[in-house]
């Protein structure tokens, strides 16, 4: 394949890009803060020309929601079968990636924790509940491979650590100043040591 088609390929779509700036004009303004034809205007449509791909901004929202449930979930179970045990790979490497793959998401999708925490009320009884099943599993994933690595941790008290250190990872949205964040190598590195010490300090 070409460079041009790969670069074809690997753009957004435009209902893509519908998404990315719902998100990002949600997290910033809240959901009822901003209109459809304000999100079309960041994509260079007219409002009513959103309507060829979404029904309104209640559908938009469930999209990103339970969108990137089932990302997390999708990306975690692929990691537990990339680096599980029957490839070889140990305890402590799977866990790594598992971070690795949330820091990712906490520093690449800021918005959508944002609109998680504050919208997610919103969004219908069977998309809500969705989100909920979807997480639960994300968490299970998680509790596995922390008690493959500490396996005298009780299932209750890893499971409870699991969510303490997702709390830990989605902070960055809810810093004061953009700024205060070191690079994002740095950032990562960080996060990444924050979150093994939680492991690590729950299992002593």
């Amino acid at each position: 394949m070409s460079t041009h088609a790969a670069a074809r390929v690997a753009a957004p779509t435009r209902r893509e890009q519908i998404l990315r700036e719902a998100a990002r004009l949600f997290a910033e303004r809240g959901f009822h803060g901003v209109g459809v034809d304000e999100i079309g205007a960041a994509v260079g449509i007219s409002g009513p020309g959103l309507y060829r791909h979404f029904p309104g901004k209640d559908a938009m929202l469930a999209e990103l929601l339970v969108g990137i449930s089932e990302r997390l979930l999708a990306g975690g179970k692929l990691r537990v079968t990339e680096g599980g045990a029957s490839r070889g790979a140990s305890p402590d490497a799977l866990l790594d990636a598992l971070i690795e793959g949330h820091i990712d998401f906490a520093l690449d999708d800021r918005p959508l924790i944002t609109l998680h925490d504050r919208e997610l009320d919103r969004l219908r009884d069977t998309d809500r509940k969705r989100v909920r099943q979807l997480q639960r599993q994300y968490v299970e994933v998680w509790v596995e491979a922390v008690r493959a690595l500490y396996p005298s941790l009780p299932e209750s008290e890893a499971r409870v650590t699991v969510h303490a250190v997702f709390g830990l990872l989605n902070s960055t949205p809810h810093l004061t100043r953009p700024e205060a964040l070191p690079d994002r190598t740095a950032t990562a590195a960080l996060l990444h040591r924050l979150a093994r010490g939680a492991f690590a300090a729950a299992a002593s």
